[in-house]
């Protein structure tokens, strides 16, 4: 009996070492790299076994970036449910006679992450047809559900303008977006600019000039100059314009949130045949205002794809921040939902000590994870009745999302769902892969260095060595 329990426990001492060392393929990739086993953390471990095929570095706490989206999607998906949806409500305060509405129109959000402009077009539609016409008072903004944010855009990366660094916002539409459409006009060689949604806000001063060359990589910074505040824009663009470019669209993200929605709802609904003839403000819903209506947004089941396979940063922040104010109370902070994920995760035995979470998306320098752990929230969520969906909601490798262009003819293709997370300095992969014998298997890359950007081979290697492992 007690040579067959040393036996035991020397095989367990030998696979255990034999998990924290680096197979050879893997060795060279990570050298090829230039980089060495401090900086990074792997975790690989068959989703129904009980003790990972390979662990390395695997409990340092690393920079995951949009991996950890798989934490706050996947724990929105067991708090919330798959068929949660969000509210936007409108309210009149004043009489409606005769399709006039003598008062204010009342527009209150729930953090709707997905109110895109034909969405928002939809409900003033169903607004319309609910008799209403002309709105002699103001446009009411009611954004309390969540804490109102006044940061700095430009904070992160120093890209204010880009719409991924848009903040989270209670009655956030169209991600407060701008869509410039660039198209060459071959007589008279211009540019004719196109902005949607239209604004009498923008200021666009247009001096390109088309000229007859390739395109290149077409890049919209060296040739334009944008001064913004909360409530106007003004940009300029100057240089020339390659015809070999085709059409471009350059999305931009201006002005505050609530003239944001001021003007796109004053453009809608012009087109829709209504008048409004008073300005916007922000105000809590008052007790005695009327319920004209309320529209539903997709279920949470159809958003969760739209985070992770395409990796949207402000649709993450949007759900992290509904965790929050469903779990605790409205107006929700990042610190009530970081506190919420942390309590569910310890009901489920998942104690992850050097977890933070700064906004769910992993747009982010504090927010950290370990490999290990990360991994444990996979199989975790493999075991759990939304596996189904929370699987589905992953890039296909080679098929859809940030995957779609990678490991294309390979093998692989086709058998792993993996999420990727980019950021300066940092590189990640997590999530599943079936291998050649029809195992489901679990892996996760954290990589932080200077040089993580050059470790998109050393991914790929890995997820192969999985596969054919």
């Amino acid at each position: 009996m007690r040579t067959a329990t040393l036996t035991l426990a020397l095989l367990f001492l030998t696979f255990s070492a034999a998990a924290e060392r680096l197979p050879m393929p893997l060795s060279k990739a990570l050298k090829d790299a230039g980089l060495n086993e401090s900086h990074v953390g792997i975790f690989v471990q068959e989703v129904n076994a009980k003790t990972p095929v390979l662990a390395y570095g695997a409990d340092r706490p690393f920079n995951p970036a949009s991996t950890m989206k798989l934490l706050t999607t996947y724990a929105g998906l067991e708090l919330l449910g798959p068929a949660f949806t969000w509210k936007t409500e409108f309210y009149a305060l004043g009489t409606i006679e005769g399709g006039v509405l003598n008062g204010d129109l009342i527009i209150k959000g729930y953090g709707n992450p997905n109110l895109t402009l034909e969405n928002f077009w939809l409900l003033l539609r169903d607004l319309r047809q609910r008799g209403i016409r002309e709105i002699r008072g103001d446009l009411v903004l009611d954004r309390g559900y969540f804490t109102v944010l006044n940061t700095d855009p430009g904070q992160f990366d120093s890209e204010p303008y880009r719409p991924y660094n848009v903040a989270p916002d209670a009655l956030l539409l169209n991600f407060k977006s701008i869509r410039l459409l660039f198209i060459p006009v071959a007589e008279g060689k211009t540019v004719k600019i196109v902005v949607d949604p239209l604004s009498a806000q923008i200021e666009i001063i247009n001096g390109l000039t088309l000229i007859d060359e390739p395109c290149g990589e077409w890049n919209p910074k060296p040739i334009s100059n944008i001064l913004a505040t909360a409530k106007s824009a003004r940009i300029v663009l100057n240089g020339v314009y390659p015809s070999g470019c085709g059409e471009q669209t350059w999305y931009v993200a201006l002005f505050g949130h609530p003239q944001y929605v001021y003007s796109v709802f004053k453009e809608l609904w012009q087109e829709l045949g209504g008048t409004l003839k008073g300005e916007v403000r922000e105000a809590e819903t008052p007790a005695e205002a009327q319920l004209i209506f309320s529209g539903d947004s997709v279920t949470l089941g159809k958003a969760v794809r739209d985070i992770n396979k395409w990796s949207n940063n402000v649709m993450a922040r949007q759900l992290f921040l509904t965790i929050g104010a469903e779990a605790m109370q409205s107006p929700a902070t990042s610190e009530q939902s970081a506190q919420a994920i942390k309590q569910w995760l310890a009901q489920k035995g998942l104690l992850f000590p050097e977890l933070v979470l700064e906004n769910g998306a992993g747009l982010s320098r504090s927010e950290q994870i370990s490999a290990k752990h990360l991994g444990m929230l996979l199989i975790n969520a493999y075991q759990s009745p939304l596996m189904p969906e929370f699987i589905a909601s992953l890039p296909l490798i080679a098929v859809d999302g940030t995957m779609k262009k990678r490991l294309n003819g390979e093998e692989i293709s086709g058998r792993g769902h993996i999420k990727t997370g980019s950021l300066e300095g940092v590189r990640a992969i997590a999530g599943y892969i079936l291998d050649h014998k029809g195992r489901m298997m679990m892996v996760v890359c954290l990589v932080n260095h200077p040089r993580a950007t050059g470790t998109e081979p050393f991914e790929d290697v890995l997820l192969q060595w999985v596969y054919r492992r």
